[in-house]
């Protein structure tokens, strides 16, 4: 079935719970590879590749880019350092795989931003969560938002040198007063650097976190005018500053200001208008929590410009309905498959959810209903309330293991419990630091059968199917 949604389906993640690494360890050699054959293994450490000592990944990708790789490898059984010759045909993989994408540490932030939310968590939070980065190589790497207020001339040079594009840059401002107020005062050496990057033709995706009364109004004309004057700012996001129960500095933004959304929307029109009369993309655009919160509907899916900005919360919601619709037409046998599973078992699904989405996932309830022609569903959004965090925090990816096991029914024995995957990092652990395995055991005991997936219509769908296998 096509997809409506983004082609990407990597996510944003939250800090993994294990160290970072130190160095190019092997993390794994694939039999029978280049890598295989040339006696590297598991647990040793490269050095360096054709003479350069290795960062990151980025140095060992463009160092090892051809046939032939002369390394330096560090075996730590023996305490010695060997050379190794690598040899591979023309499009062959070298077949060896590391525990990190850097190998020299992570770069981390100097700034003071007045919207951190790494200051708004509560102090019992696990510490690889206050973990501030702010490293250019991950912003082209992952998509990480950085400031570039960090980086070296030298480190400038080499993003243009190895066209490290497109960069994904925190702007937030333009004035310097705005932005040093916002984020320190180290703000206009990230000016400094976003401005030469632009200069050298790299693709820039940009963000804006718009906190009311600050920089919002003429300050955002000032910004919006400022990045229509640069041809390789291919997208720029606005998102709503989000705050918890633990801020200090906070205690509205505007999810609590209707007026003051469609503000915005309104402000930005014009923007989007000429971007896409004049350049064929709608250039500007607003996170999905703007038009929810200003009750206005979210745009169709030609205006998300192929949704390059997608794990920012641009267009989610357009590509969960559009998905939504396309699932009910085309994949109705499934749908009916599903349908009689759950109730040859007596079960109900509930699909856990933030409370931001809970809509779309009613929506696509009713739709799956309707297009089977029942009288009810056989499904139904269980949104979580994030007492957790409190504040305005709302969305699904910051579901909690203690606030999912307090307001889940104790007794799911007529239930089918759909967790979202995003509301555990890459170790299946949540932010308060529950795992995977225990809140499946957990909602087990209750009753429930538990099931865990991308809980977008396609993906939800089709883990239905297999677990009916």
């Amino acid at each position: 079935m096509p997809t409506t949604g983004p082609k990407e389906t990597r996510r944003a993640d939250y800090a993994s719970t294990r160290d970072q690494a130190d160095g190019a360890w092997i993390a794994h050699v694939a039999d029978g590879s280049p890598a295989w054959e040339a006696g590297l293994e598991e647990g040793m450490r490269v050095l360096s590749v054709n003479g350069v000592e290795l960062r990151d990944i980025i140095d060992w990708r463009w160092e090892a880019d051809g046939e032939l790789a002369e390394l330096e490898v560090y075996v730590p059984q023996e305490d010695e350092v060997y050379a190794c010759d690598l040899e591979r045909e023309a499009g062959q993989d070298w077949g060896v795989e590391f525990t990190d994408v850097l190998f020299d540490g992570i770069r981390t932030c100097v700034n003071a931003c007045q919207f951190c939310f790494m200051a708004m968590l509560p102090d019992d939070a696990r510490a690889s969560l206050s973990l501030r980065d702010d490293d250019y190589r991950l912003s082209f790497l992952q998509g990480n938002f950085v400031t570039l207020t960090n980086v070296t001339d030298e480190d400038v040079q080499r993003i243009i040198d190895c066209r490290l594009e497109p960069m994904n840059v925190s702007l937030h401002a333009i004035s310097p007063e705005v932005r040093r107020s916002l984020i320190g005062r180290n703000a206009q050496r990230g000016i400094d650097v976003l401005e030469r990057l632009l200069c050298a033709g790299i693709e820039v995706h940009g963000q804006i976190v718009l906190c009311a009364g600050i920089n919002d109004g003429d300050e955002l004309r000032r910004t919006l005018d400022w990045v229509e004057s640069w041809p390789t700012f291919t997208s720029l996001a606005l998102v709503p500053m989000g705050y918890t129960k633990y801020s200090r500095r906070f205690s509205s933004s505007f999810s609590e200001d209707r007026e003051a959304s469609q503000a915005v929307v309104r402000l930005l029109r014009p923007y989007q208008e000429r971007a896409r009369r004049e350049l064929g993309i709608t250039r500007f655009q607003l996170s999905d929590e703007f038009y929810l919160d200003a009750n206005l509907p979210v745009p169709a899916a030609d205006t998300y410009d192929g949704y390059p900005q997608f794990y920012d919360g641009i267009g989610m919601l357009r590509s969960f309905l559009d998905d939504t619709t396309s699932i009910c037409a085309e994949r109705k046998h499934d749908l009916s498959k599903a349908a009689r599973w759950l109730d040859d078992q007596g079960r109900t699904l509930l699909v856990v959810c933030g409370e931001a989405a809970q809509g779309v996932v009613d929506d696509l309830c009713a739709s799956w209903a309707s297009a089977l022609g029942l009288a009810r569903s056989c499904a139904e959004a269980y949104p979580i309330r994030n007492d957790y965090y409190g504040g305005d925090v709302n969305v699904t990816g910051l579901i909690v293991s203690c606030d999912l096991l307090a307001q889940l029914p104790k007794d799911l024995h007529r239930h089918v419990v759909m967790l979202p995957e995003v509301m555990f990092n890459f170790d299946h652990v949540t932010l308060d630091g529950d795992t995977q395995e225990h809140i499946v055991e957990e909602l087990a005991s209750r009753g429930a059968e538990v099931l865990v997936c991308v809980t977008t219509p396609g993906p939800l769908l089709d883990a239905l199917l297999e677990a009916m296998r």
